[in-house]
């Protein structure tokens, strides 16, 4: 990104006005890099450390620092406007790393340095582009990797074409039109980190995401090379030619020297097998297939399940409906979050626009807030001495505070206390934001029952205590198919055997989550072991597996290679490691249930890594790491 190509937006507020919404540990940064001034880097101008996941706009300045910071700024900016240069225009190394820690207010490990550096443009990256090719590839799906892939892939110069079974992008975000739909992580955050977008909200609401990944599909002009209404059946290698084979629901074949599938973990609704589901006589539905024409207005609603699509769901119909009844299996542990539903203010916007360097601290710092920065807190202490509730001291902390939170939320309600605080440690599940769940369990009209659902009746349901529930309307919030990766599609490799025959029903793994033995030119995003339990953002996470692709991909054409194949033994001292740092988390405490493991115990969507640590393993992809097959030479053919 370049600075000076940011439009300057002098309109109806001036920035001395938009500086008074300004995040001020934001700020200071910035004057260091305008003024190059050091005493910005000391007291009284150092922000204090964030409480938890807060934006802390504050910074813990007195009003007299707040306004020096302020009145500093439109001058810094003013003599940049005139033409003075910034001082300090890309820090890198140490020199970013003392900026971190001004930053956050707290120490930030050196190894970050590198990949913030990257992702704020201060360190520019210079994709390997190979040289002309006659490589093709197929995308299987244009949700936010699929759009990514095909961008890189352009990019690179490799002729690619996607197949995405709906009829516009957006994958996920297209088709979860639930009320209350949205993303658990700050919109600055949530987003491509070459593509900006003056976001509404601090979270980003379903249509608002669905609209930027539009956006990104016109911009890069995408859909040219998408073929919509396409969805695959099956994937077959043929091992004499070295190239994939994909069927389609209507019977089309194309073929490609490589795919990647960008489908997405979160892709495929899971349905509880219960008795009697075809029975109920009202309407009854998966939030990940809500229809169109429902009108709950006057209803008794039920909603099965209380995790992340139903914390989102019955905030946003409480009001609605006569009644709404919750069957909660187990209670969740829930973050306040004071900006959840906060619009973004449009001096924020002008402060994006025309503050050099503003967006990217900005990002950055709610990076370090929402990724690595919890992960120390998730490692099991053996010594700890309270395993039933927490894992070891700060975890202990964490309990206490949410805690704490809880029971502000609910007083008054013993009740709904009993019901709603968890006994395992924090994070053992998805860790979830408060959008008003305490307050709408509640309201007079909501009931919170605690027991899982036996059996579907013609008018309701009977929970596995007894409690029978009449409804007109059923809405399942029970989550996807999180272990089924790549389902329902047919992959087949080498020799003619199938990924579901090499995983099993529910036990995934691959090679950084990307790549499996058996299966060469085949290339995963959001595949096992690569989900966030711990923070951040999934679009980090995509942009490290589409560069390690990329990088794998153009060393094929450098060198002529025709196939590429993790080595068995390395994917399987890869699936070691990871197994082994696993058994070292608090995922896989006995006190509770939940998506990141299978039935056996083993932790298969989740990654155990930090970010940074994931970022350095897909930096560069290792051939000493694969089996390749050198291409035919032209008297072969």
């Amino acid at each position: 990104m370049d600075e000076k190509n940011n439009p300057v937006d002098r309109g109806s507020s001036t920035l001395a006005d938009a500086l008074e919404h300004a995040n001020l540990p934001s700020l200071v940064p910035v004057l260091y890099q305008l003024t190059g001034d050091r005493r910005w880097l000391a007291e009284p101008f150092r922000p204090t450390r964030s409480r938890g996941m807060d934006d802390n706009d504050s910074g813990g300045f007195s009003p007299e620092v707040a306004a020096q910071i302020r009145t500093a700024v439109v001058s810094a900016v003013a003599a940049y406007e005139a033409g003075r240069p910034p001082a300090v225009p890309a820090p890198t190394g140490p020199a970013l790393t003392e900026l971190l820690e001004l930053a956050n207010g707290e120490e930030v490990p050196e190894e970050y340095a590198e990949m913030v550096a990257q992702d704020m443009g201060f360190e520019t990256h210079t994709p390997r582009v190979p040289p002309p090719n006659d490589m093709t590839v197929l995308v299987i799906g244009a949700g936010v990797s699929g759009l990514l892939s095909a961008i890189k892939l352009a990019e690179a110069g490799i002729e690619h074409l996607v197949l995405e079974k709906n009829d516009d992008v957006g994958g996920g975000w297209l088709e979860n039109v639930y009320p209350g739909a949205g993303v658990d992580t700050p919109s600055y955050l949530y987003s491509y980190s070459f593509v900006d977008h003056d976001w509404s909200t601090h979270f980003g609401k379903r249509d608002e995401v669905e609209d930027y990944l539009r956006h990104v599909a016109d911009t890069y002009d995408l859909r040219k090379v998408i073929r919509f209404g396409t969805e695959v059946e099956s994937a077959t290698y043929d091992d004499a030619t070295a190239r994939w084979t994909v069927r389609t629901t209507r019977g089309e074949n194309f073929t490609a020297d490589a795919v990647i599938s960008a489908t997405g973990a979160l892709n495929r609704p899971k349905m509880p097998a219960l008795p009697g589901l075809h029975d109920f006589e009202g309407d009854l539905f998966h939030t990940a297939t809500w229809p169109e024409e429902i009108d709950l207005s006057g209803k008794r609603v039920v909603v099965v399940g209380a995790g992340a699509s139903a914390m989102q769901v019955v905030p946003a119909i409480a009001g609605q409906v006569e009644h709404l009844t919750v069957m909660q299996r187990s209670p969740q542990w829930i973050a306040p979050n004071d900006v959840y539903f906060s619009p973004v203010d449009d001096a924020v916007h002008l402060l994006m626009r025309r503050v050099p360097f503003y967006r990217r601290w900005y990002r950055t710092r709610l990076a370090w807030n929402f990724n690595d920065r919890v992960h120390p807190t998730l490692q099991i202490d053996p010594g700890w001495e309270h395993q039933e509730r927490s894992v070891n001291a700060a975890n202990d902390g964490h309990r206490r505070v949410f805690t704490r939170y809880l029971l502000e939320q609910l007083e008054g309600r013993p009740d709904l206390i009993e019901k709603c605080l968890p006994d395992y440690p924090p994070f053992g599940k998805r860790m979830l934001l408060d959008n008003g769940w305490y307050q709408t369990l509640r309201r007079p009209n909501v009931e919170l029952v605690t027991e899982a659902v036996a059996e579907i009746t013609a008018t309701g349901l009977r929970g596995a205590d007894g409690t029978r529930v009449d409804a007109d309307v059923i809405i399942m919030a029970t989550g996807f198919h999180t272990h089924r990766y790549l389902w329902p599609m047919e992959i087949r490799g080498r020799g003619g055997r199938t990924l579901t025959e090499v995983w099993g029903a529910e036990d995934a793994h691959a090679y950084l989550g990307i790549t499996v033995p058996g299966f060469p030119n085949l290339f995963i995003t959001c595949g096992p072991g690569t989900a966030l339990g711990h923070g951040g953002s999934f679009i980090t996470i995509a942009e490290c597996q589409v560069h390690y692709i990329l990088d794998l991909l153009t060393t094929m054409i450098e060198q002529r290679l025709r196939s590429v194949e993790v080595r068995a033994d390395v994917a399987r001292a890869y699936r070691e490691r990871h197994d082994a740092a696993h058994d070292r988390m608090l995922w896989t405490h006995p006190g509770m249930t939940n998506w990141y493991r299978n039935g056996a115990g083993r932790v298969v969507s989740v990654m155990p890594w930090r970010i940074v640590d994931y970022w350095r393993m897909t930096r560069t992809a290792d051939l000493a790491d694969f089996r390749t097959e050198p291409a035919r030479a032209p008297a072969e053919i």
